[in-house]
C-alpha cells in the first residue's frame, strides 16, 4: 500500500480491489473443495466468473452493491477525487 501525500497513513483500499481479492479467495478455495471434496464446489468458481463478467459489463455485481452499503468502500475513480 502506498501512502498519501498529505498525511502518512497507508490508503484505504477501492472496491474493485476488494472484490478482486473476493473473487480469488472463491476461485481458490472452491477449486481446492471441488478436488478434495465433491465435483458440485466446481460451481463456485462459476459464480465468482459470472460476478466478475456483470461489472464489467454493468458496472455492478451483488457482490459491489452489497459491498457498497455494508461498508465504506468506494470504487477507484471516486477515491482518486
Amino acid at each position: 500500500m502506498t501512502a498519501s501525500r498529505e498525511t502518512d497513513k497507508p490508503t484505504a483500499w477501492y472496491l474493485e480491489r476488494v472484490l478482486f481479492a473476493m473473487a480469488g479467495s472463491v476461485s481458490l478455495i472452491g477449486g481446492l473443495l471441488a478436488l478434495l471434496v465433491s465435483p458440485w464446489f466446481a460451481l463456485l468458481p462459476a459464480f465468482a466468473g459470472i460476478n466478475q463478467w456483470l461489472y464489467v459489463i454493468f458496472g455492478a455485481c451483488p457482490a459491489s452493491l452489497i459491498l457498497r452499503r455494508v461498508t465504506s468502500l468506494k470504487p477507484a475513480a471516486e477515491m482518486n477525487r
